[in-house]
């Protein structure tokens, strides 16, 4: 028996093309609040948080910061978890893309020099990634369109690299090769003035300094009253 199929509407082309996108492999897109809040191969998700105290401060570029924790599976199926076996994911939303990429490597450079930790440079889960290492804690950092992504945690040795892949479909790493080593990237422009002319000095008719202004007084003992 042979079934007789009407036109596709419109709808239904929106649909043909969305399954033929995910069916070629098309990247995720960055979650609504920012972290990946389901299970993730071996690793089960279990919690999620907001903060507004964010490590990488890039200047007049604020950021939102949105964690999750996982745990390996294998672990919590034993009923014996210890810190290794939970990894974080740590994703700071900005709100442009200007700065993120110079705060990050002054941020890595910091924690190598001042702090004791060792920082490098590698690839990780198929993306390239700055790797922090010391005091008991381990992570791997990278800049993203309009994020910064750690994925890591205390007591961790090996940072898993399924867990990176996973980020790294949903926010493509932005580093370039030899970052840490090279000049930083330069500071982001001035903005414009939308009015330029209005700052021009005219000496026939100077702007009033406003912070500098001080009403008249009358001089002591003058109690001439003002009209």
């Amino acid at each position: 028996m042979f079934l007789f199929m009407s036109r596709p509407t419109s709808a239904c082309w929106v649909c043909l093309g969305l399954i033929t996108m995910i069916s070629c492999g098309g990247r995720p897109p960055p979650p609504k609040r920012g972290v990946v809040e389901k299970d993730l191969g071996s690793w089960l998700f279990r919690r999620y948080q907001k903060v507004l105290d964010i490590e990488v401060y890039v200047p007049k570029n604020p950021g939102v910061g949105y964690t999750a924790s996982y745990v390996r599976k294998a672990a919590e199926k034993s009923g014996h978890l210890e810190d290794h076996d939970i990894v974080n994911a740590v994703v700071v939303r900005y709100r442009s893309n200007v700065g993120i990429l110079r705060s990050l490597i002054v941020f890595a450079r910091r924690l190598a020099q001042e702090s004791g930790y060792t920082v490098e440079e590698l690839r990780l889960g198929g993306i390239r990634v700055i790797q922090v290492k010391g005091h008991g804690e381990s992570w791997a950092l990278w800049p993203a369109p309009r994020h910064v992504v750690k994925v890591g945690g205390r007591a961790v040795t090996s940072i898993p690299s399924s867990l990176v892949e996973q980020y790294a479909e949903r926010y493509p790493s932005k580093l370039p090769a030899g970052a840490l080593e090279g000049p930083l990237p330069p500071r982001a422009p001035a903005p414009r003035d939308k009015h330029p002319e209005d700052n021009k000095y005219d000496p026939n008719s100077p702007s009033p300094d406003w912070d500098k202004y001080r009403p008249k007084q009358l001089p002591k003992g003058d109690k001439t009253k003002k009209k």
